[in-house]
C-alpha cells in the first residue's frame, strides 16, 4: 500500500470531510469512482502544522471497495455528516491549495469561486455515486431526456441550496473574507442552451432528481455556446462564449466512455445477408458527466455532455513535420468542431452538414450509451424485448429525430434483431415532445446531404416511410384517389417522392386518348417542341432508349401554329420531414400547453391524430419553483413560509395557494411590497452596471425578456412605447404625470445571428432607448433599457424585480412558454394574448389579474386572409407610430426594411404576417389599463400576490410527474 503525507501551515489547506471531534479517519470518495482517500488527521488543527496521511487503495486490486449504498463506508459517512461552518472552511481552504487551478500566492474572488465549487463537489460525489450504483443494482426502467440544448444557468447556489448547505457556506466564506453573493456571481452561465427549450430540459433533471425518478439527460458540450451578445451603435454583434475558458468544476471527463460515430462512406451487403456501413470519416464522443442533485434528497442524477475528437493516430505526424500543418490536424479539426457552437448558420451546405453532424453525434452517442447499460445491467440474458421495459427515451423537440433510425441501425446490423422486431422495440422506447406550430420549425433536411452524410439512415427511413405509405393506403384506401394522395402527401417522411413501387398500381391513372372533336392532344412534359417539321426527331428517354415523338397512325397532324412549349418543370428539393418520422417512430407525441396540444391534433399533425388518437397527449409545461421562487427571490420565499406556515410549498407548490385567504391581509400586503421593492433596487444596480442607465426603483419595471423573434413581437412592445413617448411629448409636464406612471420598460434576448429581421428589431429597441433615456423633458418617467447577453443568472435577478411582464405572441404560434410561469410564481402580472400556457395561467390567477389583448388563435387565419384581399385598414395611430419612426425621431439609422415588414398585402417579408397592426389599437387601450392599475397600489399588491397564489400548479415536478406516469411508466425510487 502506497502511503504518502501531506503537510501544510496553519494558513494552509484543511481537508474537508467528516470528522468528530476526536476522531481520527475521515473517508470520502474522490472523484475517480475506482478511488477513496483515507485520511489521518494527525493534529487538532490549531497547531502550527497540520500532517494528512493519505493512502492509496486505488493501487491494491485485491481490496473490496464499500458499497455506497448497502455497506458502511460513504453512506455511512452522508448519513452522519451535517458539516459546519469551520468544517465548509476547511474543505475550501484545501481545494484552495490542494486542487489548484489559480497560483497561490491570493484568494481572490476567482479562486475563492472554484474552491467553493469543488468542496461542493466532494460533498455531490457521494449521493451520485450512491445514485448510480443504486439504478445499477436495481435496473431499474430508466428516462433518458435527450436535447440540443440545457440551460443550466450557475450551478453552486443552487446546488447548495438543494443539499440546505447555503447558511454553512456563507458563513464559512464570510470567515474566509468572502461573500456568498459576490463568489456566487464569479460563476458563469455554462453556455449549454438559448432558449426556453433548454431552460426546461433543466427544470425537468431539477425535478425528476427531486422527486427521486430514474433518469438521465444527454447533450452536446458546447465549447463556445451560442454567442456571447454585445449591443453597440450598430445593434447586436456576437462574439464566442467563453465559459469553459477556466474550466469549469462541475465536470468530469469519462476517459474511459466514449462511442464511435461514423459519417459519410457506403453500405453494403455481406455474404451473410447483413448490412454494413464501411468507409467514410469516424470520430470519437467522450463522456462529460455533470451531477443534477435533488432538493432534500440523497438523489443525484446525472447529464452526460458529449464532446467529440478523433484518436492520436489520425494526426498525421508526417505532414505536420513536412510543414503541412493544416493537413496534420485536419482530421481532429472536423471532429473538434461538431462541438464547437450550438446552432451553426445553416446558410451554406457546410452549415447544414455541421448541423446534422451535431444531431446525429448526440443521438449515436446517447443510443449507444443506453444500449450498453442495458446490457451490463442485463448480465448473462440479454432480451432484447425486454429493452422498452428498461429504456424509455424522451426526444425534446425534432433535434434528437435521427434516435429512432439510429435505434434500429443498431438492433438489426449491430445485434442482429429481424426488422419487425426492432421496429416494435422502437416504437415502444421512443416519445417526442412537439415545441412549435411554426412551418419553418418543423425541421426539414436535404435528401441528397443526409444521404451522403448518413447513408444507411436513409435505407432505413425509407423503409420506415414504405411502411407508413401502406398503412396509410390500408386505412384509407376506400377513399377517393386524389384525397388518398392528398393524404399521403401530408403524412409521408419522405417528401416529394414517387409513390413506392410496392402500391405504384393503385395510383395509375387512365391515359387520356386524342380528342377528334377539338383536335387536341395530351403533350408530355417531356417534349420540348413538337411541331409537323419533327415528326422524324428521336430523342432519348431516361431510360436511354429512344422514342419517337411521331404521332401515331390516324392521330390528326397537330398544326404547327398550336404548337405548346412548355416551361421547364421547377422540380422541387427531396426532403426528409423530421417531425413525421418523430410521430412516425414514437408511441407518444405531447404538446406543451392546453392551446397548443389542440392545435398539434387539429392542424399540425391533424391526419395522424385522425391515424392513431391515442399517440396524443398534453404536458403543459412548468419550471422549478426551487430555482425560480426559493435560490433567486429570498424575500418573497420568506413571505411564503411565513404565511402558509411551512416550506412544504417548495416540494408541494400547491401550498402556494392557501396565499389566497390572506390576499386583503395589510400586513402580507405592506411585507409583499417590502420585498419587491428590494428585489428592485438590486435590479436598479444590475442595470446601471450593466447598460449604464439609471433608473428608480419605484417607476414600473415592465419587461420582455426572451429570443428575440418576429412571432414573440418584441415590435408591438417598442412600438406600444414609441406611441407613448410620443404622446407625452405631445403633452405638457403636469399632463404626462397626471395620465402616466413611470415606466421602466427593459427588454433582453438574443437574436440569431442570421435573422436579420430581428436583429434590426434589436437595433431599433436600442435606438428608442438612446432617444428616450437622454430626454430631460421625459426624465424618469419612461426608460427603455435592453439587457446584453440575457441568460438565467440576468432572469433570476430580473424576473423577482419585474411588475409587468409581456407575453404578446400572436396568438396560436407560442406553443407554451415557460417564462410567463416564472413571472407569476414571482407575483408578476402579465399582459398577453390568448397563446400557449397564457391560457392557463390566466384561468389560474384569475381573468381579473391578466391584462388580455388582441386577436385569438381560431381568429388569425381569417385576418391573414383579410390582409390578402385588400381589405385591412390599419388603425391611424398605427400609422402614426410608423410616420414618427420615418421622420428620424431616433436617428438616421434606415428602417424601411423593418417598416416595410408590416406593409402591403403579401409577400415574404411583408403584409405584417405576425399582426402586429391588427393587434396595436388593443395593446395600447389595454396598456392604459395597466397604468390605471398600478396607480392603485392595494390593488396591484392584491393581484401580485394571486399571481403567485395562481401559479400553483407550474411547476415542473407536476409535469415531471405526468410524464412519468402517462409517457415512461417510471416510478420514484428513493435511496435508502
Amino acid at each position: 500500500m502506497a502511503t504518502s503525507s501531506y503537510c501544510a501551515t496553519a494558513n494552509g489547506a484543511e481537508l474537508f470531510t467528516h470528522y468528530a471531534s476526536n476522531s481520527r479517519l475521515i473517508g470520502f470518495n474522490s472523484r475517480n469512482r475506482s478511488s477513496k482517500l483515507f485520511l489521518t488527521r494527525t493534529s487538532d488543527f490549531r497547531g502550527v502544522k497540520r500532517c494528512f496521511h493519505v493512502k492509496s487503495v486505488s493501487s491494491e486490486p485485491k481490496q473490496k471497495v464499500q458499497d455506497p449504498v448497502t455497506e458502511e463506508g460513504a453512506e455511512s459517512v452522508l448519513s452522519s455528516f451535517a458539516p459546519d461552518a469551520a468544517s465548509v472552511a476547511s474543505s475550501i481552504r484545501y481545494h484552495a491549495e490542494f486542487t489548484p487551478l489559480f497560483s497561490p500566492e491570493r484568494f481572490e474572488l476567482p479562486k475563492a469561486f472554484f474552491a467553493t465549487a469543488q468542496s461542493v463537489l466532494d460533498s455531490l460525489l457521494i449521493n451520485w455515486n450512491a445514485t448510480y450504483d443504486f439504478y445499477e443494482k436495481m435496473n431499474l426502467k430508466q428516462a433518458y431526456y435527450l436535447s440540443m440544448e440545457f440551460l443550466q444557468g450557475r450551478a453552486l447556489l443552487n446546488a447548495i441550496g438543494n443539499l440546505e448547505l447555503t447558511g454553512s457556506y456563507a458563513e464559512a466564506l464570510k470567515n474566509l473574507g468572502h461573500n456568498l453573493e459576490n463568489v456566487v456571481s464569479q460563476e458563469p452561465d455554462a453556455a449549454l442552451g438559448n432558449g426556453g427549450l433548454g431552460r426546461l430540459a433543466s427544470c425537468f433533471l431539477d425535478s425528476l432528481a427531486t422527486l427521486n425518478y430514474p433518469a438521465w439527460g444527454y447533450g452536446l458540450r458546447y465549447k463556445y455556446g451560442l454567442f456571447k451578445q454585445q449591443i453597440t451603435k450598430d445593434g447586436q454583434e456576437e462574439l464566442a462564449e467563453d465559459w469553459l475558458e477556466l474550466g469549469s468544476p462541475w465536470e468530469i471527463v469519462r476517459n474511459d466512455v466514449s462511442y464511435p460515430i461514423k459519417f459519410y462512406g457506403k453500405v453494403t451487403t455481406g455474404s451473410d445477408g447483413k448490412k454494413y456501413w464501411i468507409g467514410g470519416e469516424d470520430i470519437k464522443a467522450v463522456a462529460y458527466d455533470v451531477p443534477i442533485p435533488g432538493y432534500k434528497t440523497k438523489t443525484t442524477i446525472n447529464l452526460r455532455l458529449w464532446s467529440t475528437q478523433v484518436p492520436s493516430a489520425d494526426f498525421d505526424l508526417s505532414a505536420f513535420n513536412s510543414g503541412e500543418h493544416t493537413k496534420a490536424c485536419e482530421a481532429q479539426a472536423n471532429a473538434e468542431k461538431i462541438c464547437y457552437i450550438l446552432y451553426p448558420g445553416d446558410g451554406s451546405v457546410e452549415g447544414k452538414i455541421l448541423r446534422l453532424k451535431q444531431q446525429y453525434t448526440l443521438c449515436s452517442a446517447s443510443l449507444q450509451d443506453i444500449i450498453a447499460r442495458f446490457e451490463r445491467r442485463s448480465g448473462d440474458r440479454i432480451k432484447w424485448e425486454e429493452f422498452p421495459e428498461k429504456v424509455a427515451v424522451q426526444m425534446n423537440d425534432t433535434h434528437p429525430t435521427l434516435c429512432i433510425p439510429e435505434l434500429m441501425r443498431i438492433l438489426i446490423d449491430l445485434k442482429g434483431l429481424s426488422w419487425k422486431e426492432a421496429w416494435n422495440i422502437t416504437k415502444r422506447t421512443v416519445a417526442y415532445t412537439n415545441h412549435t406550430v411554426l412551418p419553418e420549425a418543423l425541421e426539414k433536411w436535404s435528401y441528397e446531404l443526409m444521404e451522403k452524410l448518413l447513408p444507411r439512415h436513409v435505407e432505413i427511413i425509407q423503409m420506415i416511410d414504405e411502411e407508413l405509405v401502406h398503412e396509410i393506403v390500408s386505412k384509407y384506401g376506400s377513399l377517393e384517389l386524389d384525397k388518398l394522395e392528398e393524404k399521403l402527401a401530408a403524412m409521408r417522411i419522405l417528401e416529394n417522392f414517387d409513390i413506392p413501387s410496392s402500391v405504384a398500381d393503385l395510383f395509375t391513372k387512365p391515359e387520356r386518348l386524342v380528342d377528334a372533336d377539338t383536335e387536341t392532344v395530351e403533350v408530355s412534359d417531356k417534349v420540348e417542341v413538337v411541331t409537323n417539321d419533327e415528326e422524324d426527331k428521336n430523342e432519348e428517354d431516361d431510360t436511354g432508349k429512344k422514342t419517337s415523338l411521331k404521332p401515331e397512325p390516324g392521330a390528326k397532324d397537330i398544326d404547327k401554329k398550336t404548337t405548346v412549349v412548355p416551361e421547364p418543370a421547377v422540380i422541387p428539393p427531396k426532403m426528409v420531414r423530421m417531425a413525421n418520422l418523430c410521430v412516425v417512430g414514437g408511441h407518444a407525441v405531447n404538446g406543451v400547453a392546453e392551446i397548443h396540444s389542440e392545435i398539434v391534433k387539429e392542424e399540425v399533425f391533424n391526419e395522424f391524430y385522425e391515424l392513431w388518437p391515442e399517440k396524443f397527449q398534453n404536458k403543459t409545461n412548468g419550471v422549478t419553483p426551487r430555482r425560480w421562487i426559493r435560490f433567486c427571490n429570498p424575500p418573497l420565499s420568506s413571505i411564503i413560509t411565513k404565511w402558509t406556515g411551512t416550506e412544504d410549498w417548495v416540494l408541494n407548490t400547491e401550498k402556494l395557494a392557501e396565499l389566497q385567504q390572506f390576499v386583503d391581509n395589510e400586513d402580507l400586503q405592506i411585507e409583499w411590497r417590502e420585498a419587491k421593492r428590494s428585489n428592485k433596487i438590486k435590479a436598479v444596480s444590475f442595470l446601471k452596471e450593466k447598460t449604464g442607465y439609471s433608473v428608480i426603483p419605484d417607476a414600473m419595471f415592465d419587461i420582455q425578456v426572451k429570443r428575440i423573434h418576429e412571432y414573440k413581437r418584441q415590435l408591438l412592445n417598442i412600438f406600444g412605447i414609441v406611441y407613448r413617448y410620443k404622446k407625452m411629448k405631445e403633452m405638457t409636464a403636469a399632463e404626462r404625470k397626471a395620465k402616466y406612471v413611470p415606466r421602466v420598460c427593459i427588454f433582453g434576448g438574443k437574436a440569431f445571428a442570421t435573422y436579420v429581421q430581428a436583429k434590426r428589431i434589436v437595433k431599433f429597441i436600442t435606438d428608442v432607448g438612446a432617444t428616450i433615456n437622454h430626454d430631460p423633458e421625459i426624465g424618469d418617467l419612461l426608460k427603455v433599457i435592453f439587457v446584453p447577453d440575457y441568460n438565467v443568472s440576468v432572469a433570476e435577478l430580473l424576473i423577482p424585480a419585474s411588475d409587468l411582464s409581456e407575453h404578446i405572441s400572436t396568438a396560436g404560434m407560442e406553443a407554451s412558454g415557460t417564462s410567463n410561469m416564472k413571472f407569476a410564481m414571482n407575483g408578476c402580472i402579465q399582459i398577453g394574448t390568448l397563446d400557449g400556457a397564457n391560457v392557463e395561467i390566466r384561468e389560474e390567477v384569475g381573468e381579473e389579474n391578466f391584462f388580455l389583448f388582441g386577436a385569438q388563435a381560431h381568429e388569425i387565419a381569417g385576418l391573414r386572409k383579410e390582409r390578402a384581399e385588400g381589405k385591412f385598414v390599419p388603425d391611424e395611430r398605427f400609422e402614426e407610430v410608423k410616420e414618427f419612426v420615418r421622420s428620424g425621431a431616433f436617428g438616421s439609422y434606415n428602417y424601411d426594411d423593418l417598416i416595410g415588414s408590416l406593409e402591403g398585402n403579401e409577400g415574404f417579408g411583408r403584409a405584417d404576417y405576425f399582426l402586429v397592426g391588427k393587434d396595436f389599437p388593443s395593446y395600447i387601450e389595454c396598456q392604459e389599463k395597466v397604468d390605471e392599475a398600478y396607480r392603485d397600489q392595494k390593488r396591484w399588491t392584491k393581484m401580485s400576490i394571486l399571481n403567485t397564489a395562481g401559479s400553483s400548479k407550474f411547476s415542473s415536478d407536476r409535469t415531471i410527474r405526468e410524464y412519468a406516469k402517462d409517457i415512461w411508466n417510471i416510478e420514484p425510487v428513493k435511496l435508502p
